[in-house]
C-alpha cells in the first residue's frame, strides 16, 4: 500500500517517524512518500522536503513567506497527485495539513489525521474542516476523543506518544548519586527549571523563575536546556547566579527533582508523568493586553495539559496577570516540603497516569489505520 505522509515540525517528524515504523510491520509492502525530516527518512521512504524548508513561526513569518508557501501547497498537490497514494496521513501541523486534507479528499484521496489540531483550545472553523475532509482522526488526548465526537468528527483515542517517550526513556534507574556526579552538580536536592523552547519564552519566562533562587538555598536550581539551544543563549540570564544548566537530559532531571518550575505545554504532562510536583508559568509579552486577548482566543479553563486531562486545577498556574512571585515562592515552598499539598498533587498524578493509558501509541494508530483501510482483519 502506498502512503502520502506530511509532518511540519521536530516533535512531528518524531511521531510521524514512529508511525510509519508500526505500519511498516503490519504492512511490509508499505511504500511511503513524505514531508519531514531526518527521523522519517531513517523510518524509510522517498523525502519531498524537509521541514526546516517549509517550517514559518509566527504572523510575520508566514507574511513575509507567502510565496513560498503558496509555491509548496502546489509543490504537494501536484507531487501527491502524481504518486497517487493509497491514504494521505497528516501528522500535526495544522495549517498546511487541513488545506492538503481538504486537495485529497476532493481528489478521492483517502485522509486519515494523526495528531489533528487542537480544535477544542479556540474559536475556530478547523472542526469543520476535520468533519468534511478526514476520514478518521487518531487524537493523543483523552478527553479530544468526546470533543470531536460531539462535533461529528470520527476520532479515535490511541494514546499518547508523551507517554511512549516517558517509558522509554535512558536511565530510568539511575540513582540520584550517579545522576549528580555525571552533571558535576552538587549533593542539594533539585528544583528543575523549564523555560519553554522558544526564544521569547525563555526571555519572559526564565528570569523570573530565577527569582526563585536565592529564596531556596538548601535547593540546586537546574535548568533543562532547550534542544535548539546553547549555553550561550542562557548565559545573559545565569551568570552569577547560583543555577546549573544541563541539555538533552530533561527526562533525567525532572525524575530526580523534588519539584519543577514548568512554563506551559507538553512539559507539564510530561513532568506529571515523571511524578515532579510542578508550578505552571507563562509569561509573554504584553501583559494585560495580551492576556485579555489569550483569555479572549483560548476557549478553555486551564493552560496547562495536565490540568485539561484532570479536568480541575491539579497543578497550580500562573498565567501573564496572574503570575506573582508571592504566589510561586508559596506553592514551590509547599511542592519542596512533606506537605498535604505535595501529596494531593502526587495522588492526582496517579489518576493522570490512568486517563493517559499504557504505552504503545504508534501501534495501536497502525493497526486502526490498516484496520480500516481494511488491510488486516478485525
Amino acid at each position: 500500500m502506498k502512503y502520502y505522509v506530511i509532518a511540519g515540525e521536530a516533535s512531528g517528524d518524531l511521531h510521524a517517524s514512529n508511525l510509519m515504523k508500526a505500519i511498516k510491520k503490519l504492512d511490509p509492502d508499505a511504500e511511503f512518500r513524505f514531508w519531514g525530516g531526518d527521523l522519517m527518512a531513517e523510518a524509510g521512504g522517498t523525502l519531498v522536503k524537509h521541514y526546516r524548508e517549509t517550517a514559518y513561526m509566527g504572523i510575520w513569518d508566514v507574511v513575509k513567506n507567502f510565496h513560498n508557501i503558496k509555491k509548496n501547497f502546489k509543490l504537494c498537490e501536484k507531487d501527491m497527485l502524481a504518486y497517487k497514494p493509497d491514504v494521505f496521513i497528516p501528522v500535526d501541523y495544522g495549517g498546511f495539513n487541513l488545506r492538503m486534507a481538504k486537495f485529497a479528499h476532493e481528489n478521492g484521496i483517502r485522509v486519515h489525521y494523526y495528531i489533528p489540531p487542537k480544535v477544542w483550545a479556540s474559536t475556530t472553523k478547523r472542526v469543520k474542516k476535520l468533519r468534511a475532509y478526514v476520514e478518521h482522526s487518531y487524537v493523543i488526548l483523552p478527553f479530544e476523543e468526546d470533543f470531536l465526537k460531539k462535533h461529528g468528527v470520527t476520532a479515535t483515542y490511541t494514546g499518547s506518544p508523551v507517554v511512549d517517550a516517558v517509558y522509554n526513556r535512558q536511565n530510568k534507574n539511575e540513582p540520584f548519586g550517579e545522576f549528580i556526579k555525571r552533571n558535576n552538580l552538587d549533593n542539594r536536592p533539585k528544583i528543575a527549571l523549564l523555560a519553554g523552547s522558544r526564544r521569547s519564552e525563555i526571555k519572559y519566562n526564565l528570569p523570573a523563575m530565577l527569582k526563585m533562587v536565592p529564596k531556596f538555598p538548601d535547593f540546586q536550581f537546574v535548568i533543562a536546556g532547550a534542544p535548539s539551544f546553547t549555553k550561550d543563549d542562557y548565559n545573559q540570564y545565569i551568570e552569577g547566579k547560583d543555577v546549573a544548566l544541563i541539555f538533552e537530559q530533561t527526562y533525567e532531571l525532572l525524575q530526580q527533582s523534588r519539584a519543577a518550575i514548568v512554563t506551559s505545554g507538553t512539559a507539564t504532562l510530561e513532568t506529571a508523568l515523571l511524578n515532579c510536583p510542578q508550578v505552571v508559568t507563562y509569561k509573554m509579552w504584553g501583559g494585560r493586553f495580551s492576556h485579555l486577548i489569550a483569555k479572549a482566543l483560548i476557549k478553555v479553563k486551564h493552560i496547562s495539559l495536565v490540568n485539561l486531562i484532570l479536568e480541575k486545577e491539579a497543578v497550580k498556574e500562573l498565567f501573564q496577570c496572574n503570575f506573582s512571585f508571592e504566589l510561586l515562592e508559596s506553592e514551590l515552598g509547599a511542592l519542596t516540603a512533606e506537605t498535604p499539598r505535595r501529596n494531593e498533587m502526587l495522588n492526582d498524578y496517579k489518576k493522570l497516569k490512568e486517563l493517559m493509558g499504557e504505552p504503545g501509541a504508534s501501534s495501536r494508530t497502525a493497526e486502526l489505520i490498516l484496520k480500516h483501510l481494511k488491510k488486516i482483519e478485525n
